[in-house]
C-alpha cells in the first residue's frame, strides 16, 4: 500500500467517488470527521461501506481513541463487516495496540473471521505523552502494519500556533515525523507520512511524499483524490531501481553466506542487501 485515503464514515458519496479512484486504500473514519451526535449513524454508514463490493482497495476503519468510550463500539459495528484493517487514532503507547489486538481476537472469534486477518495501523504523534513512547510498538501485535504520524492534532497538543513555517514543517512537529520513524523501523512495520492537508498545492504533496520515500516512509495518508498520483508515483520504485535492487541480491545472496561485492564501482554490502530485499517485497 502506498497509498492511504481518508474518507469520511458518515458520505457515502464521498465513499463512491473515493472507490472508483486509484487509492490502494480507504481509511473509512468514525474520528475527527464524524461529529459526536453522528457516531451511531456513521456506524450504520460504514457497514454499507464495507459491504459493497470491493474493487481491490483494502478498507480500513479509523476508530476513536481508546480514552473515548468509542472505541469498542466501533469496532463491535465495524468487524462483522470484515474490514482489512483498524487505524487506531491517538495511540499513546505500544500497551494500546496489545490492547486492541486483544478486541480483535475476541471479535474476529466471535463473528467466524480467521484468526488475525484484520491488520492494525496506528496513529502514533497525536499528543505530546505519545512522543515519549514510540519505541514501545516494537511486538506489541503481529497485526501490526504500520505506524502513521501526524502534525494537525499534535498542535493543539503542543499548544502551537502553526505546524508550517514558509510551508515547511516546524522543529517540533519534524521531530515528530522522525520519530515515528525511528518507532516504525525499529518494530519493523511500515512507516506512514502524515497527509497534507493544503489540498490545492499538488507540488506541496509530491515533493512531502518524494521526501518521504527518500527517508524510508513507505507510504502517504492523503485526504484529497488529487493527491493519489503524486503520492502512488512517489512510492512506486523506478524501473532502475528495481533492476539495482535484483543486481544487489544477485551478487550478495548466497544462501545466507553475506559478504562484500563490487556493482558498478560501488562497494556493498549487507545493508545494501537488506534495501535490496525491502524494495522487492514493495512490488510483489
Amino acid at each position: 500500500m502506498r497509498s492511504l485515503l481518508f474518507v469520511p464514515g458518515d458520505s457515502m458519496r464521498k465513499f463512491e467517488k473515493a472507490r472508483a479512484g486509484s487509492a490502494d486504500a480507504l481509511i473509512l473514519d468514525l474520528e475527527d470527521s464524524v461529529a459526536p451526535d453522528g457516531k451511531e449513524r456513521a456506524r450504520g454508514i460504514i457497514g454499507e461501506m464495507l459491504r459493497a463490493p470491493r474493487k481491490g482497495q483494502k478498507l480500513f476503519v479509523r476508530i476513536n481513541a481508546m480514552d473515548t468510550g468509542h472505541s469498542l463500539d466501533d469496532l463491535v459495528a465495524a468487524l462483522p463487516c470484515r474490514p482489512d484493517g483498524i487505524v487506531l487514532a491517538k495511540s499513546a503507547h505500544g500497551d494500546d495496540i496489545r490492547l486492541l489486538s486483544a478486541w480483535l481476537d475476541a471479535l474476529e472469534t466471535a463473528y467466524g473471521i480467521e484468526r488475525g486477518r484484520t491488520q492494525i495501523i496506528a496513529i502514533v504523534t497525536e499528543t505530546a505523552e505519545a512522543l515519549f513512547n514510540l519505541g514501545s510498538y516494537k511486538g506489541a501485535s503481529s497485526r501490526l502494519w504500520g505506524l502513521m504520524w501526524g502534525a494537525e492534532d499534535l498542535a493543539a497538543s503542543f499548544g502551537a500556533t502553526t505546524n508550517r513555517v514558509d510551508g515547511a514543517y516546524a522543529a517540533p512537529f519534524v521531530m515528530a515525523r522522525n520519530l515515528c520513524l525511528a518507532g516504525a523501523a525499529a518494530a519493523t512495520v511500515v512507516a506512514i507520512d502524515a497527509v497534507c492537508t493544503d489540498i490545492t498545492n499538488i507540488d506541496l504533496v509530491r515533493t512531502e511524499a518524494m521526501d518521504a520515500r527518500r527517508d524510508g516512509f513507505g507510504a502517504k495518508a492523503i485526504i484529497h483524490p488529487a493527491h493519489i498520483e503524486p503520492v502512488n508515483l512517489a512510492f512506486s520504485p523506478s524501473d532502475e531501481q528495481i533492476a539495482w535492487a535484483r543486481q544487489v541480491v544477485e551478487a550478495l545472496d548466497h544462501g545466507g553466506a553475506i559478504g562484500v561485492a563490487r556493482l558498478n564501482g560501488m562497494m556493498i554490502d549487507k545493508p545494501h542487501l537488506l534495501q535490496a530485499r525491502r524494495l522487492l517485497d514493495s512490488i510483489r
